[in-house]
């Protein structure tokens, strides 16, 4: 039976908020297990049922969840083949973080940390050094790389070591900051085309007796965002990609371990006005609203000073059964950011952060007019996004 027309609606509790497998099965615990297999000190294999090797290599593909994977067989034949391997054989996923977004994601793989360390929280937050909203894909307004996210990449402490480590992706990305801040240490090594990138990876994992080596392929996610993860686009991208991953696991050296992961899945959003709430013209999520960050599904919500109160009691009673709705502090103390907060990226975290439990979007037409018009859609808490695939091929 529906809920009578008179009765108050009921947000969803935060407690049924999946919370990332941070410390044992997240992103952020891919790259110190594989360095303490290889004798990295400092770090500790925190996803216990990978094997150790003298030679790794992380293929990250943009925006390809666990669960796209598994519904896609005849485009994705390869990839598909290898789910049982899994997480060390599990036939298990892992999870990509919150939010489950591209800038958060690479930090997190990059530095091993979870979010509420690394600084990186959002597609975007505000700097409380200026109070404005930073693009952290982008990074716009420019802001100090290293003041923004102090700590070395695990590539770097692994070279330190004696690891031979390299980045193998686009030359548009080598002199970005988010390269910088996440992904640097070692070489970088340019290659436009995905062959290519899959070519010098397995030359660059021997060219080391120990060896880390991250590549990058980005279209599956452009192509979801453009037209769907139901679109013939997005499913050519996955055949192609399939075919590059293929490539690869056929070139490895031996004692090499070949790590297949994603930094988000993705969802269609249907473009109709349930689906899609438009803040800039909803005068209700407006009120008290200094500044929307985040994105879609996952918002960083910052409100006027003294009403940051009235903004989360009308977020929870517009929005609580169709998003989590949490205060800062209630978002942190759930772990949704990871077990420690550093005190520079507390005041990066909304007032109110709002993620997404239905299929169901917050877009904002005016202010965020390209990203509104998305059909593909990520950034929330759900299997369909936070699930990834940790793929293994071994030589």
């Amino acid at each position: 039976m529906g809920r009578p027309a008179w009765q108050d609606p009921v947000p969803l509790a935060l407690d049924t908020a999946p919370v990332p497998a941070y410390g044992s099965g997240s992103l952020a615990d891919l790259l110190p297990t594989l360095a303490a297999g290889q004798g990295v000190e400092g770090f500790t294999a925190a996803i216990p049922e990978l094997t150790p090797a003298d030679r790794n290599c992380v293929f990250l593909i943009d925006g390809l969840g666990w669960e796209q994977i598994k519904a896609h067989p005849d485009e994705a034949p390869f990839l598909h083949s290898l789910l049982p391997t899994s997480r060390g054989g599990t036939g298990q996923p892992i999870t990509a973080g919150f939010p489950s977004t591209t800038a958060t994601s690479l930090a997190s793989v990059g530095t091993g940390l979870p979010p509420g360390e690394h600084g990186l929280p959002g597609y975007t937050v505000r700097n409380p050094e200026s109070g404005a909203l930073m693009n952290q894909l982008r990074w716009k307004p420019f802001t100090a790389p290293k003041v923004w996210q102090p700590y070395p990449t695990v590539f770097q402490l692994a070279d330190a070591a004696g690891v031979r480590t390299a980045q193998v992706s686009s030359p548009d990305f080598e002199q970005t900051p988010l390269t910088k801040v996440a992904l640097s240490g070692g070489s970088f090594l340019g290659r436009l085309s995905g062959e290519d990138r899959m070519d010098v990876s397995a030359q660059r994992l021997a060219a080391g007796d120990r060896s880390l080596v991250y590549t990058y392929y980005s279209e599956v996610d452009g192509k979801g965002h453009r037209f769907g993860v139901d679109s013939d686009a997005w499913r050519g991208q996955l055949m192609y990609v399939d075919g590059l991953a293929q490539r690869l696991a056929e070139q490895l050296p031996p004692r090499s371990a070949l790590y297949i992961t994603a930094d988000h899945g993705m969802i269609d959003i249907p473009f109709d006005e349930q689906s899609r709430i438009d803040f800039d013209e909803d005068w209700e999520l407006r009120a008290g609203v200094a500044l929307l960050g985040g994105e879609g599904r996952a918002r960083h919500v910052y409100a006027v000073p003294g009403a940051q109160g009235d903004v989360l009691a009308v977020w929870r009673e517009v929005l609580g059964e169709q998003f989590w709705v949490a205060s800062r502090d209630e978002a942190i103390a759930a772990g949704w950011f990871g077990p420690v907060i550093d005190e520079r990226v507390y005041g990066r975290i909304g007032d109110v952060v709002a993620a997404a439990h239905d299929d169901v979007v917050i877009t904002a037409s005016v202010n965020e007019p390209h990203e509104s018009a998305m059909v593909g859609m990520h950034g929330s808490l759900t299997p369909v996004e936070q699930l990834v695939p940790l793929l293994e091929v071994r030589s």
